[in-house]
């Protein structure tokens, strides 16, 4: 069953405390993502996330919701798919319904030369276990026949690399599934406050100064 959305998922205003383990700067997927983690995996639970705006505002809000592992190096492949497989399983870790949707993912060639890079991805994705398959002109056709094959007759479709498990997902329910379950271990999520400098002490890093005063 899908979780469900519950009171449990708003934040609360903390104040703001003198201190913290942690501060980190910017509440996107990476900054609530990584006070999640560092909460859950190492048990660092006095943790700030400073958001100048609202969480989610900034690059996290604006991206395109897809989600894939059909990179084309050894590292971002094995990089990406680690990713994915954490997004299979995060609604339920998160008890947040993410509205994750397996739609399948066509990367479209128009030309020779696309055409032997599409084959050399599927291939290069098979090696490390991600599903992506070459699919000729006809096949693309069947797989998605909303498509215009000829491109208006400019540019036609002559193949494509096809990665199945390519997926949408809502950003905005990663960026409150990771501050709601953040917040339930402890961490402060600050909507609102802007940072305004950093303390160096001796080439160190000792404080963050805010809108809203000193950590």
């Amino acid at each position: 069953s899908m979780p469900s959305l519950s009171a449990k998922v708003y934040l609360h205003e903390q104040p703001l405390a003198p201190g913290y383990d942690v501060v980190i700067i910017g509440g996107g997927g990476h900054g609530l993502a990584t006070a999640y983690y560092l909460a859950r995996e190492q048990g660092v639970r006095r943790v700030a996330v400073l958001e100048r705006a609202y969480i989610g505002s900034g690059g996290t809000g604006l991206n395109t919701t897809v989600l894939r592992a059909n990179y084309k190096t050894p590292e971002t492949i094995r990089f990406y798919q680690a990713s994915f497989d954490l997004y299979r399983t995060l609604a339920e870790e998160l008890d947040f319904n993410l509205l994750r949707s397996e739609r399948g993912l066509l990367w479209l060639a128009h030309s020779e030369a696309q055409i032997n890079n599409q084959r050399e991805r599927a291939l290069q994705n098979q090696a490390f276990g991600v599903d992506t398959v070459f699919l000729t002109a006809p096949e693309v056709a069947e797989v998605c026949p909303q498509l215009d094959m000829s491109c208006g007759g400019v540019r036609p479709i002559l193949g494509a690399a096809y990665h199945p498990p390519g997926s949408i997902i809502r950003h905005d329910g990663v960026v409150w599934g990771y501050a709601a379950a953040a917040e339930r271990l402890g961490v402060h999520v600050h909507q609102g406050v802007e940072v305004t400098g950093l303390t160096i002490e001796r080439g160190r890093c000792t404080g963050v100064r805010t809108n809203r005063g000193e950590i």
